[in-house]
């Protein structure tokens, strides 16, 4: 088993899922500008992504193992790819609805392969939070390069144009690659299946995670935190659009500086976990934060520009704001990685099924929520709102953070 060409599969696949899933952000912002879509009409898009990815993990996560890893992502690349190659001729917003169906019902089947796959080649919990946390950095790099991709195709002196569309012939050539490459993967998966071969006893083992009071506490986290992170990577480019009114094309690029700075957080967080325990990690990137809205969001009010402005010529808020993404970045990975590594090999595919079925959750409340208030009462307060689920979360963490000590001295 080559270790090194199954990860180059995992973050291959990861790094093609994270161009398809947060496209979302780009997708609400040209709907409103090529069909007139309003906001909260398209934030429904976030809905069709994020609802098949949690109804699709929780049928399947329990005896995913038994349909077999590979096959599951092979599957999943084989139904993304012949939708790229249609989506250069949608011309309907319902092809939009149908796109994000068919990524999220793939991503289900490609997250909960990885993240098993993951716990099949780790050796031990530390390189599990290593591999975890460059997959999660590979993911955010994806993130930028889709939206530099898709900055690429717009046309800023045609707002109603549909060149952006000729994306996805990319993005399918893409996929095709990385199922090829998928198709040739060979790695041993024996270890993910349980040994019993009764499904009632699967989704008993599976039902049984919930017993668990630490996997309680980090099902209240992971869902918390996707609701904060969602809301920023979706909408910060209509916040750079219509807030600060920059063209179209550097409204989309300020999602893939975004990204790049959840890149920057979550590579940091692999070197940091190994000096630091997690909670420390994970608790200073709340509260930093928390404090980089307090003191950002305010110098993106009443910004003026020059009507030639550009990443050369704009002001400071243009680029601070994004940054945030470094504080941020570095939470998911860290929990997912304490939570998988405390469960046994046959129970991590149900555990990563619960993990993708509360993010997908709350990714869809949080892109739905923000979508309304920044309709209402506009993107600065849609954004402080974020402090409620931030304090949530950094109390649940330090809950969950109690649980694993508790459960650790009683083994």
């Amino acid at each position: 088993m080559n270790k090194l060409n199954i990860k180059t599969v995992l973050f291959l696949n990861y790094f093609l899922f994270a161009i398809l899933l947060n496209s979302v952000g780009t997708v609400i912002l040209q709907m409103q500008q090529n069909f007139g879509i309003s906001k909260s009409s398209a934030s429904v898009l976030e809905g069709f992504k994020d609802l098949p990815i949690a109804i699709c993990s929780f049928l399947l996560a329990s005896f995913l193992p038994k349909i077999g890893l590979k096959r599951s992502m092979m599957i999943a690349l084989a139904l993304v790819t012949a939708m790229c190659f249609i989506m250069p001729f949608s011309n309907a917003f319902w092809f939009f609805k149908l796109l994000f169906c068919v990524v999220g019902i793939s991503f289900a089947l490609i997250k909960i392969s990885v993240f098993t796959t993951i716990g099949l080649i780790s050796k031990d919990g530390k390189e599990h939070s290593s591999i975890m946390g460059y997959l999660e950095g590979f993911f955010m790099i994806g993130v930028l390069v889709g939206n530099l991709l898709f900055s690429l195709f717009i046309d800023d002196a045609n707002p109603r144009s549909k060149s952006w569309l000729n994306t996805y012939w990319l993005l399918g050539t893409i996929s095709l690659i990385s199922f090829i490459f998928t198709l040739f993967l060979k790695f041993n998966e024996d270890d993910a299946k349980s040994n019993t071969s009764d499904l009632k006893e699967d989704i008993k083992n599976s039902i049984g995670l919930f017993n668990l009071r630490s996997v309680l506490y980090f099902l209240v986290c992971a869902f918390l935190f996707v609701l904060v992170e969602q809301s920023f990577q979706t909408w910060t480019p209509t916040f750079y659009r219509e807030i600060l009114k920059l063209p179209t094309s550097m409204a989309v690029q300020a999602g893939a500086v975004l990204a790049g700075a959840f890149a920057l957080g979550r590579f940091l967080s692999g070197f940091f976990s190994r000096k630091f325990r997690w909670i420390y990690v994970v608790s200073f990137c709340i509260v930093g934060f928390a404090l980089s809205i307090i003191l950002i969001l305010p110098l993106t009010k009443d910004v003026s520009f020059d009507e030639n402005v550009s990443w050369f010529n704009a002001p400071l808020a243009v680029y601070i704001f994004p940054l945030m993404g470094i504080f941020l970045a570095p939470i998911y990975p860290s929990i997912n990685s304490v939570i998988l590594a405390s469960v046994p090999k046959y129970l991590q595919s149900a555990m990563s099924g619960l993990i993708v079925v509360f993010s997908a959750i709350g990714g869809t409340l949080g892109s739905m929520i923000t979508g309304v208030v920044f309709q209402k009462f506009g993107g600065s307060h849609a954004f402080y709102l974020s402090f409620i689920p931030l304090m949530l979360l950094l109390f649940f963490v330090i809950m969950m953070n109690r649980q694993t000590k508790t459960a650790k001295k009683s083994k």
